[in-house]
Formats: C-alpha cells, sequence, structure tokens
C-alpha cells in the first residue's frame, strides 16, 4: 500500500520517471555496473575540498589501513543523498545510506593513499569511462535520451538508489510495499507509449 507522499518524497513518481528511461535490461545493466561507481569517483574527488568551518578530522584504523575521514563538501555530499533515501523508504533506503557511507569512508582511504593530483585524474577517468558507457546504454540498447537531459536533478539524485531497488527486486523480490512494482511498471508503460507517440507525430 502506497505511503500517500508527495513531492520529492514520491518514491512512485521518481522511480516512474526514471524507468521510464531504463526500460532494456541491457541498459539497466549497465547503469548497475557504472552508477555506484560514479557516486565513488566523485566523493573521491570532493575529498580535497576543504573542511568545514574547524573541525576535526576523524582519524582511525582497521588492521593495517589508516583512514582519515573530512568533514567537507564530499561528507554533506554522502550525507545528503543517504538522509534522502532513507526519507523515500526506510529499508532499501538504509542499505543505500550505508553503501553512501562505505564509499565516503573507502573513497577518503583511497584519495589519501593516491593524493590529489593521482585522485583527481583517476575520478577523471572514471567519470568518462561511466559516463561514456551509460549513453551507449542509451543510444544502442534503449534508444531514448538519457532521463538528465529531461530532469538533471531528479536523475543525478534517484540513479543510484534506481539501480539499488532495481537490483533488489530482481533478486529478492523486494519490494517497498505491496503492489509498488507493477504500480510503477504501469506508470513506466505509459510514458513510454506517451514517449512513443510524441516521437511519432515529429517524424
Amino acid at each position: 500500500m502506497a505511503l500517500g507522499r508527495s513531492g520529492v518524497f514520491d518514491l512512485e513518481k521518481h522511480f516512474a520517471f526514471y524507468g521510464a528511461y531504463h526500460s532494456n535490461p541491457v541498459n539497466i545493466a549497465i547503469h548497475v555496473l557504472f552508477v555506484w561507481p560514479i557516486f565513488f569517483s566523485t566523493l573521491l574527488a570532493l575529498y580535497f575540498t576543504p573542511p568545514f568551518f574547524n573541525l576535526h578530522n576523524l582519524e582511525f584504523s582497521v588492521w593495517w589501513i589508516h583512514v582519515i575521514l573530512v568533514w567537507n563538501v564530499g561528507f554533506l555530499f554522502a550525507l545528503l543523498y543517504s538522509v534522502f533515501y532513507v526519507s523515500l523508504d526506510l529499508k532499501a533506503g538504509s542499505l543505500a545510506a550505508l553503501l553512501c557511507a562505505v564509499c565516503w569512508v573507502v573513497s577518503s582511504f583511497v584519495a589519501r593513499q593516491l593524493g590529489l593530483s593521482l585522485a583527481w585524474k583517476v575520478a577523471l577517468v572514471a567519470q568518462i569511462v561511466c559516463w561514456t558507457g551509460q549513453f551507449i546504454g542509451h543510444g544502442v540498447f534503449e534508444k531514448r535520451a538519457p532521463a538528465l537531459l529531461d530532469n538533471l536533478i531528479q536523475a543525478f539524485a534517484m540513479a543510484p538508489f534506481f539501480v539499488l531497488l532495481e537490483v533488489l527486486q530482481i533478486l529478492f523480490g523486494y519490494e517497498p510495499y505491496p503492489g509498488f512494482h507493477s504500480i510503477v511498471q504501469a506508470k513506466v508503460e505509459a510514458n513510454i507509449n506517451e514517449w512513443k507517440e510524441t516521437k511519432q507525430k515529429l517524424s
């Protein structure tokens, strides 16, 4: 049963919008493979932004791994994504938030090891490879422009959570609530049909 949420917290709306641009299985697989590395490499680059105020860095060691966490834009980036996902769905959102936290911690360790110059190069290459793969997925398999061309903020905000929900649904049949998948699928099909009709009229 739907939770009656609306606006920015309307998971059905978000998922249906993003799903309408990602209905091809190969394109979905490409996004599953590349979306989270984009998130990770973004944090890798953001690690070197200045810390907020005079907050002390958090340092800890696990075996031979020494991590220094910086309370900066990278932390805020991961935190905002985490809070947003938990607000959309407590169970899957908590898992997504955990993944965001893991990405932040691991990217902090990697960034510290690589240094500013090399970390930025690695992040740039990762972004180019991952974005190229996704555009190929849309152009070759989906045959529809990416969602970011229609709604940049929603596409960026929902991408990591979308692929996580896709994996959870495929592997475990997970739904935020009973009937979620069928409701969203109907909206996705309606959106695709509307897009096809518009495309035919313009051709």
